[in-house]
């Protein structure tokens, strides 16, 4: 690493106009980063890590976002107010940003070939022939399967994993100097993020480039940073070498990120606690159809054979990669989906019954789903949001009687209910995703399926999410159906688990014995990936 920084960032500060105020989004921000040196910016969402980041390329939004205050300077260059053109020569170029979502950073409409030219084209002037020869060299670099078949293909058309290769790809098309990794591995399964991880520390190595690593994953930043900054509301708390943090956090804030691992254990429901709901060999087949006619030529066996039962109280855990069958399951159970295979409800058969003999059950069935932020309408006030099932279900006929069922189940996941007139971009990540749950659980449910809740929040808030439906279950003796890629957040929860891959069960059994004497390749696979990334972390927290 060279001794002059690359990149120099002193005392920056971004403000943003709402109407007629401004909001310190970041204030007196500085830090260094050398070549070929990876530093993490930590902190839970809302701190102003992506703000910093979008400043060092100047993206974010003029006039309504500003500068008041500070410099970045990369190579000897201010960067703050410089004119257009310098900053068309350096971004995509000398300084790159790689996103957390790649379906919202690809274009949905374009091949992978013609997205990563486009940047060859723009910054290097090369001709289509040279272009596909580097886009293919490229697309193997990053270690994409099957590259040359994948130059057709569309955003879609590629697992979660593989797009964030493609961006990856396009990234370093370039070569560029620094690269700005915003959550890079927050939307994909805990293999693949291993695998992410691995990659980017092996190309920043072999090219000798400096990064900007940002993240609310500490074991992340264990394995990949060499220097760390901690923010929270706008301002770096404390920063210096990864190990001296991790060793030695002198913030209050430092320490509270470092203990926040979801913790605790799972209830364990009484042999005797009735079945509450119970499932034999279910399978959902997806036909695959094809010629003129479209005749079916075969079937995507989403869930296959699949076997489960859920207790009064109890948790059952299902876990695996992406595609394999875990969401399919939990909408067959719920009978959102067609499926072959008995399921019964409290000791009904529900299978093979129409939408108006199941519609009265519905109120005890509910979903969780992932992203709060896209289960919220966003035109919908919180109080609108919540009633709707009440409405549906014919509860609360009266005004005053339905607000006050709206309150108390608001007020039972921790969210204010004179704040019920708010609108969901008015919450964090974490509070909209209570408001989800205050939704489910006005209803008085007694199953539901929990799609991985908490794999959109920050670490913190995961373990308040966590401890959150732990009380909920306590109380109301809910029977869950827990789905997640997330072992760690399992672990917490969990009573049983059931690993899936490709709609088949690989392994089910309970959680201590998935956990510490697990039978197949696969899930101490699954194991090692999750927990490989917090071994260091948890040392040092002994230590």
């Amino acid at each position: 690493m060279s001794a002059q920084p690359l990149l120099t960032v002193r005392d920056l500060a971004v403000n943003f106009q709402v109407e007629d105020r401004f909001i310190e989004a970041v204030r007196g921000v500085s830090f260094t980063i050398a070549a070929g040196e990876i530093m993490a910016l930590v902190g839970e969402s809302g701190s102003g890590k992506s703000v910093t980041a979008l400043s060092v390329l100047q993206l974010l939004p003029y006039p309504k976002a500003s500068h008041p205050a500070g410099s970045i300077v990369l190579d000897g260059h201010e960067l703050v107010a410089a004119p257009e053109r310098t900053l068309r020569g350096i971004r995509g170029n000398r300084v790159v940003m790689v996103f957390q979502e790649p379906m919202t950073s690809l274009n949905p409409l374009h091949t992978v070939e013609k997205q990563i030219s486009e940047v060859l084209f723009v910054h290097k002037g090369l001709g289509r022939a040279a272009a596909r020869v580097r886009v293919l060299e490229l697309l193997r670099l990053v270690a994409l399967p099957d590259a040359e078949r994948r130059l057709g293909a569309y955003p879609h058309q590629l697992s979660g994993g593989q797009r964030q290769r493609v961006m990856i790809a396009m990234a370093l098309a370039n070569e560029p100097e620094l690269l700005i990794a915003d959550e890079p591995t927050t939307a994909v399964d805990v293999t693949i993020q291993a695998q992410l991880l691995e990659l980017l520390k092996d190309l920043q190595h072999r090219l000798g480039m400096a990064m900007l690593l940002i993240t609310h994953d500490l074991g992340i930043v264990r394995r990949m940073a060499s220097k760390v900054a901690v923010m929270q509301g706008g301002v770096i708390v404390e920063q210096g070498p990864t190990e001296d943090i991790f060793h030695r956090p002198q913030h209050p804030y430092t320490r509270h990120l470092i203990e926040s691992e979801p913790r605790g254990t799972a209830i364990h429901a009484e042999a005797a606690a009735p079945e509450v709901m119970a499932a034999a060999s279910v399978k959902v087949y997806f036909p695959i159809k094809a010629g003129l006619l479209r005749s079916t030529v075969g079937h995507i066996k989403a869930v296959d054979g699949v076997s489960v039962t859920v207790r009064e109280g109890h948790t059952v855990g299902v876990v695996g990669e992406s595609g394999s069958g875990k969401t399919t399951l939990g909408l067959a159970l719920l009978r959102l989906i067609r499926s072959e295979g008995p399921i019964a409800y409290c000791g009904r058969a529900i299978q093979g019954l129409g939408f108006r003999a199941l519609r009265p059950l519905r109120r005890e069935m509910q979903i969780v789903f992932q992203d709060p932020y896209g289960s919220l309408s966003p035109r919908l006030s919180i109080a609108e949001i919540v009633a709707e099932g009440l409405g549906v279900h014919g509860l609360g006929r009266a005004p005053a009687e339905r607000r006050a069922m709206i309150g108390e189940a608001l007020a039972e996941v921790g969210i204010d209910p004179d704040t019920q007139d708010r609108y969901p971009h008015e919450f964090s990540g974490g509070q909209r995703q209570r408001i989800a749950i205050a939704r489910v659980m006005v209803l008085k449910p007694r199953f539901v399926v929990l799609d991985e809740p908490t794999s959109a929040l920050d670490m913190s808030v995961q373990a308040q999410i966590v401890d959150l439906l732990r009380e909920l279950q306590r109380r109301h003796h809910l029977a869950y159906l827990f789905i997640s890629h997330d072992l760690r957040v399992v672990r917490a929860l969990a009573d049983e688990v059931i690993v899936m891959r490709d709609g088949k069960v690989v392994e089910q059994g309970s959680a201590d014995q998935v956990f510490e004497q697990p039978a197949t390749a696969y899930t101490r696979a699954l194991i090692a990936a999750a927990f490989r990334l917090q071994e260091v972390e948890i040392d040092s927290m002994r230590t």
